[in-house]
């Protein structure tokens, strides 16, 4: 098996093309050491990730992002695993940390694929300190073309 990953954006518009997101899925699972995987990326509406946040997280309103990974029955079966991006969310979040909309929108990608992996993170403020936040920061610096800071 491969790595394979499918990116959709219904009733959006994603600056960050479908196959860069691809690319950048793709880099952060084989950076991980994976190379049997089936990820999907869907880019939603802000309505549509509430609805998905309140459903399965049991939070009311928007997020940025919301990743399922599917447990594996063994370590040698394959990565399973949803990730859902707000794209109106990674816009305010992109002014809000002083970077590129792009730049925001792989660092969600690159996020959620750890967070498929199993990597975890607190949340507040020791978020950005976590092993999980360095290692997410550490690939994304890895990516040619990306980083506006």
């Amino acid at each position: 098996m491969t790595i394979a990953v499918d990116v959709s954006a219904e009733g959006v518009r994603s600056p960050l093309s479908r196959m860069r997101a691809i690319d950048i899925a793709t880099r952060t699972l084989r950076k991980e050491g994976i190379n049997h995987a089936m990820v999907s990326i869907a880019f939603v509406s802000s309505r549509a990730i509430a609805t998905l946040n309140k459903r399965h997280l049991g939070h009311r309103g928007p997020t940025d992002i919301i990743s399922f990974g599917f447990n594996r029955p063994k370590p040698a079966a394959p990565v399973v695993g949803d990730i859902y991006i707000a794209l109106d969310v990674a816009r305010a979040n992109a002014r809000q940390h002083g970077c590129g909309v792009r730049e925001e929108i792989a660092r969600l990608i690159v996020h959620g694929v750890l967070h498929i992996l199993g990597h975890e993170h607190p949340e507040g403020a020791n978020r950005t300190r976590s092993i999980m936040w360095q290692r997410q920061e550490q690939l994304l610096a890895g990516i040619p073309g990306l980083l506006t800071r």
